[in-house]
């Protein structure tokens, strides 16, 4: 059985002053129905710039999808003309994007910017549009949703207007959901109320969930699937309790060490990722993570590690020692 989503070898660039950057430099993945898998990596990793290539919205200059193929549903959404993508998105894939307070129109009430989706992908009539759009914000936990469809995003909270992009990326029941950064600018007690709500969605509405973030909680508790990025390419991939537990790549152990534990004595530092992300424009041969790490060989310098199979079943480093990194660091829990 195909999977729902099939990204293979995508390629995402950006002509600037300085040079060319390859935001997104061949990256492959695919996620199953009613999967949740996370995306995980720094800043400026390329993990958002892969989430809006699959749904082409990388502005055309200074960006541009040079190679790959998208395929949802058994098409490549690569070869789908403008209006073709226009149904896909937010019909098809839902997106929440990364800050609600610019995602949504401030103009608009909430109830018009979720009734336009509907009108726009189910062709509702604007009574049937409001209907689903109160039964939406319910299902999304706000209350008195009759009333908050009146009012504009600059009158409620930001864990509330974070509920509505979720009201809109679910209103036309798409069968995949891509979540940027779900969570950032909320306070720590919303930002666990929307990761419930987002969970419990896709489990009880059987809807294929890609989360984009750096928060590794947030993929220990909900994610199946794992891809770790680094300069464009997915350094590391597989279940999520393998890559916790057996860490096959020196940037995924490094990003595991520098989280903070409640296991480690009070007085203990935390355990920072060395150097800095590196400059995209002036990217050296071989491995982009060899200037940080600690595992490093004269052979990294050579050629950038393809992907290849390490440690347990269905995982994958893109790592010349990948089978040292284990034995030397220990379990990372």
């Amino acid at each position: 059985m195909a999977p729902l989503l099939d990204v293979r070898d995508l390629h995402t660039e950006f002509r600037t002053g300085a040079g060319t950057i390859r935001a997104v430099d061949g990256i492959s993945y695919a996620v199953e129905p009613g999967e949740t898998v996370a995306i995980v990596g720094e800043s400026g990793s390329g993990k958002s710039v892969s989430a809006l290539s699959i749904l082409r919205l990388i502005p055309d200059p200074p960006g541009r999808i040079t190679h790959g193929e998208v395929r949802f549903l058994g098409r490549d959404l690569m070869q789908l003309s403008d209006a073709q993508m226009r149904e896909v998105r937010g019909g098809d894939i839902g997106m929440v994007f990364q800050e609600p307070m610019t995602s949504l129109n401030p103009v608009l009430t909430i109830g018009r910017q979720i009734t336009e989706t509907l009108e726009q992908h189910r062709r509702a009539d604007r009574a049937a549009a409001y209907r689903r759009a109160v039964e939406l914000l319910g299902l999304v936990g706000i209350a008195d949703p009759a009333r908050r469809l009146k009012q504009y995003p600059h009158q409620l909270s930001g864990g509330m207007r974070q509920r509505v992009m979720i009201a809109i990326a679910l209103a036309c029941d798409p069968k995949l959901i891509i979540a940027d950064e779900p969570t950032t600018a909320l306070d720590v007690t919303i930002q666990a109320q929307i990761l419930e709500l987002m969970s419990g969605l896709t489990r009880r509405l059987g809807v294929a969930l890609i989360i984009i973030t750096h928060n590794l909680g947030v993929v220990a508790r909900y994610a199946k699937g794992v891809n770790v990025m680094y300069a464009g390419r997915i350094v590391e991939s597989g279940p999520a309790a393998a890559i916790y537990h057996e860490p096959r790549h020196p940037y995924t152990v490094a990003l595991l060490r520098s989280v903070p534990r409640l296991d480690r004595p009070r007085r203990a530092r935390l355990d920072p990722v060395d150097g800095q992300p590196p400059d995209l424009t002036r990217l050296a041969r071989g491995c982009a993570f060899r200037p940080r790490c600690r595992f490093a060989i004269d052979a990294c310098a050579e050629a950038p590690p393809p992907l290849a199979a390490a440690g347990a079943p269905g995982q994958f480093s893109a790592c010349l020692r990948a089978n040292e990194i284990t034995a030397k660091v220990g379990v990372v829990a």
